[in-house]
């Protein structure tokens, strides 16, 4: 297996970032009335989840604060999957990009959670 030693080499970093660059370029089609609620916000917590796995990745030598730092990353992604539902019952996206970006983000957080379950195996 091989050392991670950075959290741009985690699966579920690069997951959440690749993700949070086609809601960026999604968002940029939104009406420019949501340009300081909705596209705002769901680029804002997009980017959280990244940004908090960095953190996390980073504070792995302390079990608790990683697993702290990842659960608002779970939270990010749950609220990313809020603005996603906004955005369809406002017919910005349609039903197939909202379904597939919601799973993917179901994905990231069954993937974060994992990571909270066993610290341990990220420790240094």
């Amino acid at each position: 297996m091989e050392l991670i030693n950075s959290h741009r080499k985690l699966r579920v970093y690069q997951k959440a970032f690749e993700k949070s660059m086609e809601i960026y370029v999604l968002s940029r089609a939104f009406p420019k009335e949501e340009l300081y609620s909705l596209t705002d916000q769901i680029r804002r917590s997009s980017r959280s989840i990244c940004s908090n796995i960095s953190e996390a990745f980073r504070r792995r030598k302390y079990p608790k604060s990683f697993s702290s730092k990842l659960n608002e990353s779970e939270a990010e992604a749950a609220e990313t999957q809020n603005w996603l539902d906004f955005a369809l019952k406002c017919n910005y996206i349609d039903t197939e990009t909202h379904d597939r970006l919601d799973q993917a983000y179901e994905e990231i957080i069954g993937m974060l959670v994992l990571m909270q379950k066993h610290p341990d195996k990220w420790s240094i």
